[in-house]
């Protein structure tokens, strides 16, 4: 019978005595130095919470279920020790039998499954251990090449997963850590009856680790199913956003959005900031029609959607990341994944169903200590989407109302409901120029180590996503 999950707080003796959790670095965690090599040249000492928390329980060889705000270097929690534990089977044999399978990370979109593909990659270029990626929307040939090529850490989509090992291509009857990044998006997307098959091939001697931005009764559940006596992890407070992303809501009618995001671009760059920003929509179809028509308004957009091709995706994440594109117009699939550094702002055009998804799409702004604004754009059918998000992160968010005399169709329903909150602050001549939107100070990035394409199997983006840690940087 597998025990309920306990809430246990890190030992002592997971760090070393000398050193204060202030003082913590990857050294004190007993890395192999080629591990220490890679981590270095991406000039990162200091682990965040996340990482000095769960990368001692990992190496121990527990069970885990980690919880952490998204942009706080989740992913380097997991990969990191897991490279450690399994260096032991590096081989430089070119035998496809000499690298079975040994870590397999499933991850609910293909964006996060490059990201962590990426990590995988940048910090065991210096081992004979092999990564690979393999996710839908693109031909399987290639993958299945790697895959036969054998390797040693497996990031997969569950359901590109299941479609290599029906051409059994794919054996995991060698794993020996499983990890489950961001289940509670894999639950919400109906992966659990993959996940179940998936889990069913895997020898059931295997350490498994579990990590999501919010634990969820039904991640719970989850765990209890499919881990054993874990530890858990909880370095942020559950279902809230980094202290370092200002948020805002402006009331706003449906017709009037596009103007409103247009106004607070325009208004940003007066003020000498970025106009770069992610604009999150609800549908497909909206998505690529509000990238169109911020087209005609004169701002550099593209959208990034479901239908999509993989290849369509990349090309646009790459305009992106190069400033080809200032606004990112995406659905959820770019809510959880993406790792772009110094993110400068996200923008809400409507409000996601699932309060836990405005948490992850707001949480790409605010990355690794990094300050960012958080926009949200809502009209008068959206009261109760916002209600549940301001229960589910147990404080109201900072209101601005339209300016006195404004046409806006929902004026009236939006002054109403700003005076209707005792802590709504006074209206002003114009939301748009209230000035949440301070200039950041992001700490300077070092350039990124693209990753060997041979190694991990997917064509590196010419601007790197940037495989963050998360951690303080040298100065």
């Amino acid at each position: 019978m597998i025990n309920t999950v306990p809430e246990i707080n890190l030992p002592t003796s997971a760090v070393p005595e000398s050193a204060s959790p202030a003082t913590i670095t990857f050294a004190d965690f007993g890395l192999d130095p080629k591990i220490q090599k890679a981590v270095s040249e991406q000039g990162y000492t200091i682990p965040t919470p996340i990482q000095a928390q769960a990368i001692p329980h990992v190496l121990a060889g527990s069970d885990l279920m980690g919880a952490a705000q998204t942009g706080t270097g989740k992913t380097a929690a997991f990969v990191l020790p897991i490279i450690q534990q399994i260096l032991r089977h590096a081989s430089s044999s070119a035998s496809p039998a000499r690298h079975p399978i040994r870590a397999l990370v499933l991850t609910p979109t293909r964006e996060l499954a490059v990201q962590v593909a990426e990590n995988a990659a940048s910090y065991s270029k210096h081992t004979d251990l092999r990564a690979a990626v393999v996710y839908g929307g693109v031909d399987m040939k290639e993958q299945v090449a790697t895959l036969r090529n054998g390797v040693e850490i497996l990031i997969a989509t569950p359901g590109r997963l299941l479609d290599h090992i029906g051409s059994k291509v794919a054996n995991l009857s060698q794993v020996e850590i499983l990890v489950l990044d961001e289940a509670d998006r894999m639950l919400d997307m109906g992966f659990l009856p993959d996940l179940q098959r998936i889990i069913d091939l895997i020898p059931a001697q295997r350490q498994t680790l579990l990590f999501s931005a919010t634990f969820s009764p039904e991640i719970k559940k989850l765990a209890q199913s499919y881990l054993r006596t874990p530890v858990t992890v909880e370095v942020a407070r559950q279902n809230a956003a980094a202290d370092t992303v200002k948020q805002v809501v402006h009331l706003v009618a449906s017709a009037d959005k596009q103007r409103a995001i247009v106004k607070v671009l325009e208004a940003r760059t007066r003020q000498g900031l970025s106009r770069q920003c992610i604009i999150f929509t609800n549908s497909r179809l909206g998505c690529a029609k509000l990238a169109r028509a911020l087209e005609r308004d004169g701002i550099k957009a593209g959208a990034i959607h479901g239908d999509k091709s993989q290849g369509e995706r990349t090309l646009t994440l790459d305009a992106f990341k190069s400033g080809a594109i200032e606004a990112l117009v995406a659905t959820d699939v770019a809510a959880r994944g993406l790792d772009i550094p110094s993110m400068p702002c996200v923008i809400n055009h409507e409000l996601p169903y699932n309060a836990e998804d405005f948490i992850h799409r707001i949480g790409r702004t605010g990355r690794a200590g990094s300050k960012g604004d958080a926009i949200a754009l809502v009209d008068a059918s959206e009261k109760r989407l916002l209600d549940d998000i301001e229960k589910l992160m147990k404080r109201k968010l900072d209101v601005q109302p339209l300016p006195e005399g404004s046409s806006s169709p929902s004026s009236s329903s939006a002054s109403s409901r700003t005076s209707s909150r005792s802590d709504a602050p006074p209206k002003v001549s114009d939301p748009f120029f209230y000035k949440p939107y301070e200039p950041s100070v992001a700490p300077q990035s070092s350039d990124s180590v693209n990753p060997v394409e041979k190694k991990v199997g997917i064509t590196p983006a010419k601007s790197a996503v940037g495989a963050l840690l998360g951690g303080s940087k040298k100065k």
